[in-house]
């Protein structure tokens, strides 16, 4: 009995669904753009955001200067960051915006526009065209609705992207410290450069500390490996990198690493000045 009655709703729900098919493919050669908006409609509130986007498609032209028409450009761009389809979802809400800039809507537009280029931002080691434009959007967002609900979100999504861009800036100087391992001179003084950069551009940045430690670790490694004309310059700069290091974290949390060089560079410094003297 039972397995009848599931057969019989199974063959109930495929007919539904083929009813539904049909109509759907009938409305989309239906010439009346009334009923054409009403079924789209009618598949957007059922959650079919596939379907109800390609009625919207073809109808959007048709409604523009209509009273009718912020809906169904609010709607297309919705059900195109319903499916996911993120670049097409934030030029159509830039298109709302531009069309309706005082809509009720207006602020959940921007938010979402924003939203869809923060969902395109890949991750920290590739380009970050889409995490800037994101941030752009952002930023806007927050600048011109302070109240709107979506704040908090938004904020927490432009922090995110930022610590992003951080990261990749600040994995650029680290890479060229392990290299630097192998590689002494050119590589050193492109981390030294790249961190230097990187303190300047992010001071409020998470990767802020370790950036003095690696600027320190680099700049130590290119002092003992110098040749005798350099290299009292560059056991200053690294005794300045050990110093700024220290002023800025006096508990770094590379206190123990940081002692260890600090040790090299002092013999390094005494064995120089000793070097020094016996040239007099």
């Amino acid at each position: 009995m039972f397995w009848k009655i599931a057969r019989y709703g199974s063959l109930v729900l495929f007919g539904i669904f083929l009813t539904s098919c049909s109509e759907y493919q009938k409305m989309l050669k239906e010439t009346n753009v009334s009923k054409k908006y009403e079924f789209a409609q009618k598949l957007y509130d059922k959650g079919d955001f596939k379907r109800s986007n390609r009625l919207f498609e073809q109808i959007a032209p048709q409604f523009v200067g209509k009273p009718q028409g912020e809906r169904v450009q609010f709607f297309l761009a919705d059900s195109y960051y319903q499916i996911g389809d993120y670049n097409f979802a934030g030029y159509q809400f830039e298109r709302f915006l531009k069309s309706y800039p005082r809509s009720d809507r207006a602020d959940e537009a921007s938010f979402l526009g924003a939203k869809s280029y923060y969902l395109l931002s890949p991750r920290y080691s590739l380009d970050q065209t889409d995490t800037d434009k994101a941030l752009t959007k952002l930023q806007l967002f927050i600048n011109s609705y302070p109240d709107s609900e979506y704040l908090q979100e938004a904020n927490a999504m432009a922090q995110e992207l930022t610590t992003k861009k951080e990261k990749k800036a600040f994995e650029i100087g680290k890479q060229f410290v392990k290299l630097g391992k192998y590689y002494v001179l050119d590589y050193n003084v492109s981390a030294i450069a790249a961190l230097e950069n990187f303190i300047s551009d992010h001071p409020g940045s998470v990767y802020r500390e370790e950036a003095y430690f690696l600027k320190f670790s680099a700049s130590t490694t290119l002092a003992v490996n110098s040749t005798f004309s350099k290299r009292k310059e560059r056991l200053d700069q690294a005794l300045a990198a050990y110093n700024s290091l220290i002023r800025n974290f006096p508990e770094t949390q590379f206190s123990e690493d940081a002692q260890e060089l600090y040790e090299r560079l002092q013999e390094e410094i005494n064995a120089y000045q000793q070097l020094e003297k016996l040239a007099k």
